[in-house]
């Protein structure tokens, strides 16, 4: 086959298998490499280690398969209609099943094409599974172009939807690049609640709802938690405002559908087997139970509503101290005299320094919430 037929072929393919665009481009050092080691660099991978452990492999696919020379970038929507029912608090990609599932043995399909189409060639599929600055080769290959929320763009497609690799040893024939057509928009800047873009282009991470509640572990920033909102999984934000989503095409992938998710209450009172069981093939097993449980007393103490009080109440004695902690600082967010019952019990059986501290500052905070105007208690 002529190299034009080639890619052709496979990208036929790759559409038959289901995903909504293809395209194929270099499996050359990524264009932004030396921009994602200042980004490390600076800290703003927080806690996320493992870029760190795997950046030389980023910044040259050709150390992740070596001889590789061809990258072909799939995209498979997710966006669901404006009417669609998803759980309040969890981001749209992880309203339905786990993606993963879903893209990868689709891209071993094809990874298996290319190796019968060219003899010898060696393949290998990733959904942000493996060491590769993913969105920056899909962009290369005309996939999309990296807005200015770092986020991949399309304009058919905005950018709901999911990025899946097959780096290749195959020549292929390479798509042309997209244009970045952000233009002079800052939308996305101006939503983010928590301020996490330093600069168009660049995301810090450690200030990022998506990163808080996901990928964080340990407390979230007392400064922060008010910007996270009622988000207990991921964040949709600056996506959301964006322009060229407000055109995307609603996805035909029934997996991606919504299922039904505990509500915050119901996350703060999971057992073990109660989380194994209720997000069996979902995305928030990423966050494990007790960074769920930390997420959902955040969201309720954001609420302010007097009613989620017991929830939070029961979770002061929650088996992690990290729970317990958080529960305490939603509890002085909302106030009453059940809240500063709760926390007075609490208080006095707590072992954990870190979460005795959570407990003061609450009861302070109920403290001034209940001065009168003009003087703080102490």
């Amino acid at each position: 086959m002529t190299p034009p037929a080639l890619a052709a072929r496979i990208k036929a393919a790759g559409r038959e298998l289901g995903f909504d665009r293809v395209a194929i481009g270099p499996a050359d050092p990524p264009d932004h490499a030396a921009a994602f080691e200042r980004w490390l660099d600076a800290g703003h991978a927080g806690t996320m280690s493992y870029l760190e452990r795997g950046r030389d492999k980023r910044i040259d696919p050709g150390r992740v398969l070596p001889g590789a020379q061809s990258v072909v970038a799939c995209a498979l929507g997710y966006r669901q209609g404006n009417d669609a029912d998803g759980p309040p608090g969890v981001a749209r990609y992880a309203w339905g099943e786990d993606y993963h599932a879903v893209i990868e043995p689709r891209l071993r399909v094809l990874a298996d094409l290319v190796a019968s189409l060219v003899p010898g060639a060696v393949s290998r599929a990733y959904v942000d599974t493996g060491p590769l600055l993913e969105r920056d080769l899909a962009a290369r290959a005309g996939l999309g172009w990296i807005g200015k929320n770092t986020m991949l763009l399309h304009p058919e497609l905005g950018s709901f939807f999911f990025i899946g690799t097959v780096l290749t040893t195959a020549d292929l024939e390479p798509d042309a690049p997209l244009p970045d057509r952000c233009g002079s928009c800052t939308r996305c800047l101006d939503a983010c609640p928590t301020g996490a873009f330093v600069d168009p282009y660049v995301l810090d991470a450690r200030r990022c709802i998506a990163y808080l509640t996901i990928e964080h572990r340990g407390p979230i920033p007392a400064g922060l938690r008010s910007g996270v909102g009622a988000w207990t999984f991921g964040c949709d934000e600056c996506q959301t405002v964006c322009p060229w989503n407000g055109r995307a095409p609603v996805t035909g992938e029934p997996a991606f559908g919504p299922r039904r998710h505990p509500s915050p209450a119901e996350l703060l009172a999971l057992d073990e087997a109660g989380y194994l069981e209720s997000f069996r093939g979902s995305p928030l097993k990423r966050a494990r139970r007790e960074g769920l449980a930390r997420n959902a007393a955040v969201a309720l103490g954001n609420g302010g509503m007097p009613a989620d009080v017991p929830a939070l109440s029961l979770a002061l004695e929650h088996t992690a101290p990290g729970v317990r902690g958080h529960a305490a600082w939603a509890l002085g967010q909302i106030g009453g005299e059940g809240a500063c019952a709760a926390l007075l019990a609490a208080r006095a059986r707590e072992t954990d320094a870190d979460t005795v501290e959570e407990m003061e500052r609450a009861l302070g905070q109920l403290s001034r919430m209940d001065a009168p105007e003009g003087r703080v208690h102490a």
